[in-house]
C-alpha cells in the first residue's frame, strides 16, 4: 500500500496521506512523491487545483516520521536528517508558490510536517477535530517547515506563545492565528471532494463559523508575557502573573528544550522582518542542519519517540544556564553545502 496517494481526477491532481496507523506521518520518502507530483502537474493543463487530504479520522498529518534520522544522528551520520529536511523544505516551499489553487482537508493532528504541508496551501480548511500545534521545542527541535513564518504573522505575540510552549489549537483558533482560513463541518467535506472535483473551484468551500474560539480572550495576557526580550523574562512575567494559563504555560515550558525555546523566539520574531517563505525555511534549515550534532534533537526523539521515558536530559539544566551566544551559534548562516534551492 503506498503511504501517499498521487492521482488525477478530472481536473484535479489528488493527493492523499494514506497512513492513517501512522497518524499519516511525513516520511522522506512521501516529501518526495508529494513534491514529484506538484512538479508534475504544473505545466498540466488538464490539471486546474490540488486537492490534498488525509485517511483516517485522527490526523491529516501529525508530523514527520523521523526514527530514520534519528537512529542516523546517533550513529554519527547527520546527513540523514539535513537530507530529509532540505528536501522537505523545498516542498513546503513549492506548496506556498504553487500557480494553481492548492485546498487542503486538515481533520484530527496537524503538527510540525502536516503544518508544512497543509499550512501553505491558498485554501486551507478545518473541522470539529482540527487539533493544529508546533510542538518542536518538545523534541530539541524548532518549528519548522515554515512555521516560523506563520507564527510571525500571528496576532501580537500568539506566534511565540504557540511555538514555545507547543499548546494545541482548534479550529476557530487556527484560523484566528493564521494556520487556517475556512471551517467546514466534516460531514460536509465528502460533499465538498466531490464539488471541488467536479468544478476544480475553490469557491466551492462553503464557510461556516468555527466554535469555540480561546485565543481572542486570552490575546491581552498573552501579549503582556511573551512580550518580554528574553524565554527568562517570559517565564518571570507568566510566574508573576499566577493564573491558571501561566501555570499551564509554565508546565509546558519546564518540559521544553531550554536551547530551543529560545531559538524559536529569535526565528518567530525575525520572521516578521522576512518577505518569503524561502527566506524563512533558510533561517529554520540553520537550527536543523545542526540540531543532531550540537542540540537537543537527539535526546528529545530518545525521550518521547524512542524511549517513551519522558524525561529527557537537556544540555541545559534550565532556562538559567542558557548562554545567548549558544542560541546564536545555531542560527548562524550556513555555508553553500546546505543550500536548499540550488
Amino acid at each position: 500500500m503506498m503511504d501517499l496517494l498521487a492521482r488525477k481526477v478530472g481536473r484535479v491532481g489528488h493527493i492523499t496521506f494514506n497512513r492513517p496507523a501512522a497518524l499519516n506521518a511525513l516520511s522522506h520518502p512521501m516529501s518526495l512523491t508529494l513534491e514529484s507530483a506538484l512538479d508534475d502537474w504544473r505545466e498540466d493543463e488538464e490539471v486546474q487545483l490540488i486537492l490534498i487530504d488525509a485517511e483516517g479520522p485522527r490526523a491529516f498529518c501529525a508530523g514527520g516520521d523521523i526514527a530514520a534520522v534519528y537512529h542516523a544522528g546517533k550513529a554519527g551520520d547527520y546527513s540523514v536528517g539535513r537530507d530529509f529536511w532540505r528536501d522537505e523544505y523545498r516542498m513546503n516551499a513549492k506548496i506556498a508558490e504553487y500557480p494553481k489553487p492548492v485546498v487542503a482537508l486538515m481533520q484530527g493532528f496537524v503538527m510540525g510536517g502536516g503544518v508544512g504541508v497543509g499550512g501553505h496551501a491558498s485554501h486551507r480548511v478545518v473541522g470539529e477535530t482540527t487539533q493544529i500545534a508546533m510542538p518542536e521545542s518538545g523534541i530539541g527541535l524548532i518549528p519548522d517547515v515554515g512555521g516560523s513564518l506563520v507564527l510571525g504573522r500571528a496576532p501580537g505575540h500568539v506566534g511565540e506563545y504557540l511555538g514555545v510552549t507547543g499548546a494545541r489549537i482548534g479550529a476557530a483558533d487556527a484560523i484566528y492565528a493564521g494556520f487556517a482560513d475556512a471551517f467546514v463541518p466534516e460531514a460536509d467535506w465528502p460533499a465538498l471532494k466531490g464539488r471541488l472535483i467536479e468544478t476544480a473551484d475553490p469557491a466551492q468551500i462553503n464557510r461556516t463559523p468555527a466554535p469555540d474560539a480561546r485565543l481572542p480572550g486570552l490575546q491581552a495576557e498573552i501579549d503582556a508575557a511573551f512580550s518580554a526580550p528574553t524565554l527568562a523574562e517570559i517565564v518571570a512575567r507568566l510566574t508573576a502573573s499566577g493564573t491558571a494559563f501561566a501555570a499551564d504555560c509554565l508546565k509546558a515550558i519546564a518540559r521544553n528544550s531550554p536551547l530551543s525555546m529560545a531559538a524559536t523566539i529569535d526565528l518567530v520574531r525575525g520572521a516578521r522582518k522576512l518577505a518569503s517563505i524561502r527566506d524563512a525555511l533558510d533561517h529554520e534549515f540553520r537550527f536543523t542542519w545542526r540540531a543532531c550534532e550540537t542540540g537537543d534533537f537527539l535526546e528529545g526523539v530518545r525521550a518521547q519517540i524512542i524511549d517513551k521515558d519522558r524525561q529527557p536530559r537537556w544540555r541545559h539544566a534550565g532556562i538559567e544556564a542558557l548562554d545567548a551566544a549558544e542560541v546564536a551559534r545555531m542560527l548562524e548562516p550556513l555555508g553553500r553545502e546546505a543550500a536548499i534551492w540550488e
